[in-house]
């Protein structure tokens, strides 16, 4: 008996150590993986790159929120990214089949309306969040020298996700997207002589028909993947010279490490944000889109007012407000080709709208022109309303054109002035 007791013990004991040399091996092993030791981690290439572009990224100590809708931009082409692909599975791009494949969605597919509100809705919130980081970046002079580069690739970037969006809206063939797809590339006619034959093209016939819809299904799907890679490209643009910060300083003094500060910042916000988004996926799915998409797509029958989707209609309405259609067209691309040359033409010695008193008033008057667009957007064409919409895009247009190259030197000169 005392033997097998003695033997016991030495098997337990044995056993305790076995697990006591493991559990200390595993805590080792972990506090390596802490962020206050990846230092020595360094030498893995990987590692290294996570290490010096995410954990001990120099970061200015006095961004604000407002820095972290970049962050939400991101996550947001990845939700779209990811819902896309698993809609794509259950969606047929054809015709007579398109519109019953969304609705096989919505009804059969196991939490496929769930798919289909998530994208839906993604999408408007990605437009949200991108019209909130345009204009930070346009308040705190995000523009200004450094980082030209920085700004123009954004701007590429939301380029590519208008593309990406009109095309999206097609896929579901109903009325608004029929007759949006064939308002919209009808445009392209106003080029001399090439217009027609890249219409016929984009149409693959002479009217808006099946192989349009499997084209603009192969460039919604590609496009997301495109926009990534150039996302990466603005990211590397951003590390290489720096954020920008509310005070306007690139000396760096004041930079901490970007984790765990504004990790938890950014993941704060992203809650927030999750919150929003689950309020319209759950709640009002289908405020953000018009209703007359809810019905089969019929060329014979035009709706009474054609509109495109909601984030869409600052620049339509610009399109509108012009009698002429060259014109008009003309301005509606004008108006985001004219954010390309933003970095150019400023002519400010301070970057933050704060300190910038006379600024500040038109800065104002712009993003109240852009939201009173959005709802000249969606009303009928009427004298009233052309006059307004005529009179917002002059300013729209006066502010870039006059706005940013002078205003900067007037307050220069009221600065300096001596009584």
């Amino acid at each position: 008996m005392k033997s097998l007791i003695i033997k016991f013990n030495s098997i337990l004991f044995k056993t305790l150590l076995i697990f006591n040399t493991f559990f200390l091996n595993f805590f080792v092993s972990f506090k390596r993986l802490l962020p206050m030791n990846w230092k020595r981690l360094n030498k893995n290439y990987l590692l290294a790159l996570i290490s010096n572009h995410i954990i001990y990224y120099p970061t200015p100590i006095t961004l604000t929120y407002a820095w972290s809708f970049g962050a939400l931009a991101g996550i947001c082409l990845i939700i779209q990214m990811l819902s896309g692909i698993f809609l794509a599975m259950h969606y047929t791009p054809h015709i007579d089949l398109a519109f019953s494949s969304v609705e096989y969605i919505m009804r059969d597919v196991p939490n496929g309306w769930f798919l289909r509100y998530v994208h839906a809705n993604g999408a408007s919130m990605f437009f949200i969040v991108v019209y909130f980081h345009i204009f930070r970046g346009l308040y705190y002079g995000s523009y200004m020298t450094p980082r030209e580069l920085l700004w123009c690739s954004g701007v590429v970037l939301f380029v590519l996700m208008m593309g990406t969006a009109f095309t999206g809206y097609v896929l579901p063939w109903g009325q608004m997207s029929f007759w949006g797809a064939t308002v919209i590339t009808s445009m392209v006619t106003v080029i001399p002589i090439v217009g027609q034959p890249i219409v016929e093209w984009l149409w693959g016939g002479y009217t808006v028909n099946n192989p349009t819809l499997h084209r603009f299904f192969s460039v919604h799907f590609c496009l997301p993947f495109i926009i990534a890679g150039l996302t990466l490209i603005h990211l590397a643009l951003l590390h290489k010279v720096g954020s920008n910060n509310p005070i306007g300083s690139d000396t760096g003094v004041d930079d901490i490490p970007f984790y765990p500060y504004f990790f938890s910042k950014d993941l704060f916000a992203f809650f927030c944000f999750m919150f929003f988004f689950s309020i319209f996926v759950f709640y009002f799915p289908n405020v953000l889109n018009h209703p007359d998409n809810c019905i089969p797509a019929d060329p014979y029958k035009t709706p009474a007012h054609v509109v495109p989707e909601w984030y869409f209609l600052p620049f339509y309405a610009i399109l509108r407000s012009i009698p002429h259609k060259a014109g008009g067209i003309s301005a509606m691309g004008g108006s985001i080709l004219v954010l390309f040359f933003i970095p150019f033409i400023y002519s400010s010695e301070v970057r933050n709208t704060t300190y910038r008193p006379l600024f500040k008033i038109f800065y104002w008057i712009l993003v109240s022109d852009f939201v009173f667009l959005i709802w000249l957007g969606q009303k009928p064409v009427e004298d009233t309303y052309t006059k307004a919409g005529q009179i917002a895009t002059l300013y729209y247009f006066l502010f870039f054109a006059i706005g940013i190259p002078f205003i900067g030197k007037i307050e220069s000169k009221l600065v300096t002035y001596k009584y």
